[in-house]
């Protein structure tokens, strides 16, 4: 499982389990996560990329993940939003 900048996860473990975030950056063994709302691009969650999972094919495009950029954290929320609806029609 490749994770990279922009795909949307799914937390299996911790306080985050079960919901869903955008990738904002990885490294080896780590990738930081937001959500624009608890968890926004100024302040994201280091979560080990063993508790995480890739919950959807389409990403949230890369280039707006830019720390400073207006409404940034908005447009996450929208789009988490919209991939949970589509997660939740898919599987009932």
């Amino acid at each position: 499982m490749n994770i990279i900048q922009g795909d949307v996860v799914v937390a299996t473990a911790g306080k985050e389990k079960n919901n869903l975030f955008v990738v904002l950056a990885v490294d080896d063994k780590f990738c930081f996560i937001v959500d624009g709302k608890r968890l926004k691009l100024t302040k994201p969650k280091k979560k080990s990329l063993k508790h995480v999972q890739k919950a959807s094919k389409m990403p949230f495009p890369s280039d707006r993940l830019k720390i400073g950029q207006e409404n940034i954290n908005a447009e996450i929320r929208k789009f988490l939003k919209e991939r949970m609806e589509y997660v939740k029609t898919r599987c009932h």
